[in-house]
């Protein structure tokens, strides 16, 4: 669990990995101590080729980026303005590395769940860190439908076996959500503000 906060005790080992999704070909370089850094986890594969590019608009807040696939995918296929955040030092660095090996600008800065997030969004994209447990994968959730506009969205992916179904039924009580995407245990959720 140490890549959701830090890397003090991992030793770099950069390396670059190629990724073909929703017909992009792009490369990152990843590292030990970030989540999925042999390839593209298949929650976050689901997350992205559930999306229609022509439906982001606006400002898009990836949430918990990582080394950066989701922002810098979004940012190749989509209209929109990109941020990106994180809690780990070494995921914000490889994201910036990453966002200029696939030539997108984004913006990417460090923050704690959204400690230094000072904006809202029209929609927030994550795959959100679950093993962190249900109180802050909650805080995470809840807080995310804060920091919307008013017909802001978020998307997100969740595996069944990790309470996709709960987590549903209790945003569900303060927003409306909706299943996007079913694949192989993985649940692509849609929720809004009511």
């Amino acid at each position: 669990m140490s890549h959701y906060f830090t890397n003090d005790n991992e030793k770099s080992e950069e390396k670059e990995i190629n990724i073909k999704v929703g017909g992009q070909s792009l490369k990152f370089i990843t590292d030990n101590g970030i989540f999925s850094k042999k390839g593209l986890d298949f929650g976050t594969r689901t997350l992205l080729e559930s999306i229609e590019p022509e439906k982001i608009k606006g400002d898009v807040l990836d949430f918990g980026c990582g080394y950066g696939p989701i922002g810098i995918y979004l940012k190749k296929v989509c209209n929109c303005n990109i941020d990106m955040v994180d809690i780990n030092e070494r995921a914000i660095s490889l994201a910036k590395k990453n966002a200029a090996l696939n030539n997108v600008n984004v913006n990417i800065f460090k923050s704690d769940i959204f400690s230094n997030v000072d904006k809202k969004y029209d929609f927030i994209i994550t795959n959100p860190p679950i093993r962190v447990g249900n109180k802050i994968l909650y805080e995470i959730l809840f807080s995310s439908l804060k920091h919307l506009k008013e017909k802001g969205k978020l998307l997100f992916v969740i595996n069944k076996d990790q309470g996709a179904k709960s987590v549903m039924k209790n945003l569900n009580e303060t927003c409306s959500t909706k299943l996007i995407e079913k694949n192989k245990g993985f649940y692509v959720i849609l929720a809004e503000n009511r």
